[in-house]
């Protein structure tokens, strides 16, 4: 068999972006163009215009001062041109020699005082002029302009693009172009075209490609949905008197109508053979921690095991400590635990917990990613519950849905209910996902369509509100005195920094300089630090003395973004308020107003640094304390590429089409979703191999 052949540089740049397929290429679009159709005579020109001018040198020098550079100065009979090159090798000079005629183009500025142009592009002058747009497509360094639109040319001319969409439903679109037709003009559109409705992607010939693109994500979504729906789980039922009323009943709170209407959502999938696929979505402080208890009730009564996974230690063992304090007196009677394993607990202890695990002692297990290593083996897991779900990659959250059951395997399933066995069928856990972080309608109907979504749309009684404020970073002294007033009421302060140490980037005051300042500041303070880099034993050492009120500041990373509940923290200080997400801002502000103390949240920011962006996010922090608003303002400013996190790792993110305008492209593509699976099945599976490859697996998650 002969040797591979290796790949050059630029080949492997292109697999590096993906660009491994015919289709890859067609599909690989420019991100701006350049007019390169028409010679422009100086006289012409306009200052700061980008032109092509075609000139003869009439003089080249090297010059040294402000700094070495190549002059040279070009004429094309109605104006002179200098041209100057700061970074140049000997070639470019000889090629730049007195009389040689160019052809030449670049940004333009001067004019009365004489024109210049800064790195301009430049080869021998004459040749036929291009008859539409050269495109400039995203890439790498490896990849060179011109290599890359040879593979896409190529590429486009190889690529099947038969239509998978019947005539009929893109008429339904309005003025509706072919496939081939819509990619060709945007690789080379010609020069008379509107250029703005190319760079808002308005142009027919985009609308085409992003309702394909669309098409694709929904058949995919809706594919992924049915396959769903043909595995097994195991059915369970509400038990009169059992382990969920004996929950409720020991509560020292009641439900809001929220939590019961979800609650009731998720019983009802629990009650039938096919695995849950739910989204938990509820604002921070909701109670989406006792809802998925109550689920886990109903599992653990049928004599069934469930996981809940946090992704990281302190929200994992904010978690534990609530479920242990509400179901281990109720557990105890049975014979049953709930079980906490992590990455850093002892050899010894993870082994106890390993054993009550595969025993099926544990009826709920509480942890990190360790939860779902190959040696964790469970008896019979039923439910998995994954929190903030965002925050765990695609891979991860398939280990836990795929866990094997070893009583499964070896001896078939407990006697209720009826499970096939490990050959006979696939079976698989029920999921519950819960998220902080509120999803906007476009975004459920486009990213999470093959998922059922819960929604807790109310906060429980005595939450108090909590007041923003935005104060300059120069105000410092007057944060600190607002701190001294609220520790004189015998309350507790958060102050959030967002690097834990000095970095040349960034100018930031760092956590370990802002906690040294605080101590210095308020004597006889107890003020902690808390950061990722820190062990973990001192870390929960850390978070025991401010939780049981014994110390009263507590300087922090975003480490407490999520799962810290101190009742009795009731201001929140976030330096460098500017440097945060959106959605981590409204995170962190969650983190006090939970008791009955009037709280606040402090965004401080430095002095001249807000950009747009920033400025936004702030404005949004100032008006609204409503979750689903925020969300949407950060789907608005971020997209939904940074807005689902890694929900998506290596899935389809949308390259084109953009949910806040193309919501009617999106419907389109929602209603013909079903008909093309049910009547085109074989279009429907070209479709989506053709846009998506094979990614579409990872929706799965």
């Amino acid at each position: 068999m002969p040797e591979a052949k290796a790949l050059s540089e630029p080949q492997k740049a292109l697999h590096k972006l993906g660009l491994t397929r015919d289709i890859d290429l067609a599909l690989h679009l420019p991100m701006r163009y350049e007019d390169e159709t028409r010679i422009v005579k100086l006289r012409d020109a306009r200052d700061g215009d980008t032109v092509q001018i075609e000139a003869t040198v009439t003089d080249s020098h090297v010059v040294y001062r402000p700094r070495r550079q190549l002059v040279a100065t070009v004429d094309d009979g109605s104006d002179t041109c200098v041209l100057r090159f700061f970074s140049f090798y000997p070639s470019l000079q000889k090629v730049l020699a007195r009389g040689a005629t160019l052809r030449i183009r670049g940004e333009i500025r001067g004019g009365f005082a004489g024109w210049h142009m800064v790195h301009p592009t430049f080869r021998a002058a004459g040749g036929p002029l291009p008859d539409s747009l050269t495109p400039v497509y995203s890439s790498v360094a490896a990849l060179p302009q011109a290599y890359l639109r040879k593979a896409v040319v190529s590429g486009l001319s190889r690529a099947d693009l038969t239509e998978t969409i019947p005539a009929e439903y893109l008429a339904r679109l309005g003025e509706a172009w072919t496939l081939r037709d819509a990619l060709q003009f945007l690789h080379h559109p010609p020069p008379d075209v509107p250029l703005a409705t190319l760079e808002d992607h308005t142009h027919p010939a985009w609308q085409r490609l992003k309702a394909e693109e669309l098409l694709a994500q929904q058949l995919s979504q809706l594919q992924s949905k049915r396959e769903h729906e043909r595995l097994r789980a195991p059915a369970f039922s509400l038990v009169q008197g059992g382990l969920h009323e004996q929950l409720l009943a020991v509560l020292p709170f009641q439900l809001t109508h929220a939590q019961r209407r979800v609650g009731g959502e998720i019983a009802a999938d629990l009650g039938k053979p096919v695995p849950m696929h739910r989204l938990l979505q509820g604002d921070v402080g909701s109670g989406k921690t006792v809802v998925a208890a109550l689920a886990a009730a109903i599992a653990i009564d049928a004599g069934w095991q469930c996981a809940l996974m946090a992704p990281t230690e302190i929200l994992a063992e904010q978690h534990f400590r609530k479920l242990i304090g509400w179901l281990e007196p109720l557990l105890a009677p049975r014979g049953l635990r709930v079980a906490w394993l992590t990455g850093s607990q002892r050899k010894k202890e993870r082994s106890a917990m390993l054993e009550l695990v595969a025993s099926g002692e544990a009826a709920l297990v509480v942890g990190t990613h360790a939860v779902i290593q190959e040696h964790v083996q469970f008896k019979q897991l039923a439910l998995a519950i994954i929190d903030e779900q965002h925050r765990f990659g695609v891979e991860q959250r398939l280990a836990l849905r795929s866990k094997p059951n070893s009583a499964i395997a070896a001896n078939g399933p407990p006697p209720t209910p009826a499970l096939p066995l490990k050959g006979e069928g696939e079976c698989q856990p029920h999921l519950l996902m819960m998220s902080a972080t509120p999803i906007p309608r476009t975004l459920a109907m486009s990213y999470y369509a093959d998922l059922d979504v819960s929604t807790i749309d109310e906060l429980p009684p005595g939450r108090t509100p909590v007041v923003t404020k935005l104060i300059a970073d120069s105000r410092r002294d007057e944060v600190v005195d607002r701190i001294r007033a609220q520790l004189a009421q015998g309350r507790q302060v958060y102050w959030v920094c967002p690097l834990i140490e000095e970095s040349e980037a960034l100018d930031l005051t760092n956590a370990t300089a802002t906690h040294q300042q605080l101590t210095e500041a308020l004597p006889g303070v107890v003020v902690g630090l808390l950061h990722s880099r820190m062990p973990v034993p001192e870390k929960k050492a850390v978070m025991s003395l401010f939780t049981g009120g014994q110390m009263g500041v507590l300087v922090s990373t975003t480490v407490i973004e999520v799962g810290v509940d101190v009742p009795n923290a009731s201001l929140m200080v976030i330096e460098h308020a500017e440097r945060f997400g959106l959605s981590q801002l409204h995170q962190l502000r969650g983190r006090v107003g939970r008791g009955a103390a009037a709280s606040a949240c402090i965004l401080l920011y430095a002095n001249g640094a807000l950009g747009e962006t920033a400025r936004s996010r702030l404005k949004a922090m100032m008006e609204t304390a409503d979750g689903f608003e925020i969300a949407r303002r950060d789907l608005e400013i971020r997209g939904p590429g940074e807005f689902l996190g890694s929900r998506q790792s290596g899935a389809p993110l949308l390259r084109f089409a953009d949910l806040a305008t193309d919501a009617h492209l999106l419907e389109w593509a929602r209603r013909l979703a079903p008909v093309m699976l049910d009547r085109h099945p074989a279009l429907a599976a070209q479709h989506t191999g053709r846009w998506l490859g094979g990614k579409s697996q990872y929706l799965k998650a």
